[in-house]
């Protein structure tokens, strides 16, 4: 029981008066001069009330001969349950009562009264190295965890908080054989006492604390303290190994508060309303484990219906946390701390602790069995033997998924050598399409030109010598006389020779002949009509124009025999090699 310093000053009358010989405690009624008293004593009548338990410790005054100190504290109850730790049992003291009323005094205490965490660590790390100084053959292993239940949320208390970011929340989960735990809870390996008090002191800088008008320093969350003892004593005579694991739980919750005293409002108000859940809850819980025949409900109601039967952990975080110690595999032990001068706080605070007295839990040792040497040994060649298979396993399926993705790759490579080729075929059925469209063109060309120098050697344009058109477009009389009276000179020409001779001249010259005969076709043609001697030469160059066009066009069908050829066979094998490359296997008619 401790005394607020609000109380102090207003002069609040002493309503708690224990019995250090009976460990009994009794709750006075107030009188009427008391402001806070006042209004409750209007709305009920008030009596006095007297409770028992396993002690009662008398803190309100320092001067009194029965006060007890925080050192009273740890040895009647610290003390005996890190006794229970070495044996192999798990063990959880939680501190309850009204905000303002010394909870975290109790657990946590000050620098120069340290609580039961402080006093809890010191021991235990006095108590192992007392052990190993006894005995070698005893190796002990302690970790530690911190968090706080805040708004019905997990927060690692040892993880560093990030300014200007929203906290991290972890997840809860439930292990057949542990319960619930924390999932990725930090737990850190401790050696020393310093180690352990620098963690706790981080812890308690990170927790959630506010001032209401009630307290300067309130408690805004659950904060859970937890230590691990892990003991491995091997007996060299029997060569046997035994293992020992123990868990120490300090629990520092979180005070019961009513708006209207602390005037709380925002968050403030929703942190209140979320404390005052899980510790309803946590009555609940009490009360169901406390006397389960008495919950049961009476046939044929309402409530009969439902199964009041299962304890409701699960309706808060803080008692889903709590569940193995408040009912479970746990020696637990509960701190109420109780205001000397508010009666309806302090009636209630003592009702939840008598009520929590009836609970029964139902903690065992937590000890691995001993083994001898050959089990040891024949445990670990199996696990070995385990581990290689396992490795086979693991090496064949990754042995597997490389020749998979080997697979894979060599597939990736072929379907891009596919792609490769088809794009080639296509660039090359390009190039040839055009190709044969472009001898098509040139062939159709050919054609044309021959077509058109056909028709010229049918129907020849004729040749006019140096003569104009008549008006009625026919050559004139006198031209015509005389190229008929040159033809009849060469006939008689040709009479008077002799017939000896055996050719003529292509140019109607005798090529034999008397003087006389010569000189007189000389003179003849000499001072005959010009007209005459101008036709002859007209006629033999037409003969030759006709010659040299024939031989052009002779060359010209020899060429287009030769192309004709040539456009045949790349025809043939553009097509053949289109035929043979099509990726899917169309043909296409090329004309």
């Amino acid at each position: 029981m401790y005394s607020h310093i609000a109380e102090i000053q207003r002069d609040a009358e002493c309503l708690v008066h224990m019995d250090p010989v009976s460990q009994q405690t009794t709750l006075l009624v107030p009188n009427d001069t008391d402001p806070a008293n006042a209004r409750a004593r209007a709305r009920k009548v008030m009596e006095e009330k007297s409770f028992t338990f396993d002690n009662s410790f008398w803190s309100h005054d320092t001067d009194d001969e029965h006060y007890a100190t925080q050192e009273d504290v740890y040895d009647s109850l610290g003390e005996e349950f890190l006794d229970h730790n070495f044996e192999g049992y798990h063990t959880c003291i939680f501190a309850y009562g009204q905000t303002g009323s010394g909870k975290s005094y109790t657990m946590m205490g000050t620098p120069d009264h340290p609580g039961l965490i402080p006093r809890t660590c010191e021991d235990l790390f006095e108590r192992i190295a007392a052990a190993q100084d006894e005995t070698p053959n005893i190796s002990y292993n302690v970790r530690v965890s911190y968090f706080e239940v805040y708004n019905e949320h997990v927060r690692d208390l040892l993880v560093p908080v990030v300014p200007h970011q929203p906290p991290y929340y972890l997840k809860i989960r439930e292990s057949p054989t542990e319960g619930p735990y924390v999932k990725d809870l930090t737990e850190v390996p401790v050696r020393s006492l310093n180690e352990i008090l620098r963690h706790m002191r981080v812890g308690d800088n990170n927790r959630t604390t506010a001032s209401t008008k009630m307290n300067d320093t309130s408690s805004r969350s659950h904060a859970v303290f937890t230590i691990m003892l892990k003991q491995i004593h091997h007996d060299l005579e029997t060569d046997e190994t035994t293992e020992r694991s123990s868990r120490i739980r300090l629990v520092d919750l979180a005070g019961s508060e009513r708006a209207k005293s602390t005037e709380a409002t925002g968050a403030r108000l929703r942190e209140g309303s979320n404390i005052n859940k899980s510790l309803t809850t946590l009555g609940r819980v009490i009360a169901a484990l406390a006397d389960p025949k008495q919950n049961r409900p009476r046939p044929g109601t309402a409530s009969a219906r439902k199964d009041t039967s299962v304890v409701p952990y699960r309706d808060s975080i803080l008692t889903w946390l709590l569940k193995d110690s408040l009912g479970g595999n746990s020696k637990t032990a509960m701190i109420a701390c109780i205001a000397p001068s508010d009666y309806e706080e302090t009636l209630s605070t003592l009702r939840y602790a008598d009520q929590a007295k009836r609970i029964r839990t139902r903690a065992v040792v937590n000890q691995v069995d001993s083994v001898s040497a050959a089990e040891r040994d024949a445990q670990i060649a199996a696990m070995e033997a385990e581990i290689r298979q396992l490795q086979l396993v693991v090496g064949d399926s990754r042995r597997r998924e490389k020749d998979a993705r080997e697979a894979e790759e060599k597939l990736e490579e072929y379907q891009e050598r596919v792609r490769g080729l088809q794009l080639a075929m296509e660039e090359r059925t390009l190039v040839a399409e055009g190709k044969i469209r472009s001898l098509q063109t040139e062939n159709e060309a050919l054609r044309l030109h021959l077509k058109l120098a056909l028709e010229s050697l049918r129907n020849p344009i004729p040749v006019f010598r140096g003569g104009s058109l008549s008006p009625a477009g026919g050559q004139d009389d006198g031209e015509e006389e005389k190229k008929e009276g040159d033809a009849k000179k060469k006939k008689e020409g040709d009479h008077d020779d002799n017939d000896d001779d055996d050719d003529d001249d292509d140019d109607g010259y005798a090529s034999g002949g008397t003087g006389p005969d010569i000189e007189e076709d000389d003179s003849d043609a000499a001072g005959g009509n010009g007209d005459g001697g101008g036709g002859g030469a007209a006629e033999v160059g037409y003969e030759r124009h006709a010659d040299d066009m024939h031989e052009h066009m002779s060359g010209l069908l020899r060429d287009l025999d030769v192309f004709r050829r040539k456009i045949g066979d790349d025809k043939t094998r553009f097509v053949d090699e289109l035929s043979r490359r099509r990726p899917l296997g169309v043909r296409g008619n090329i004309i």
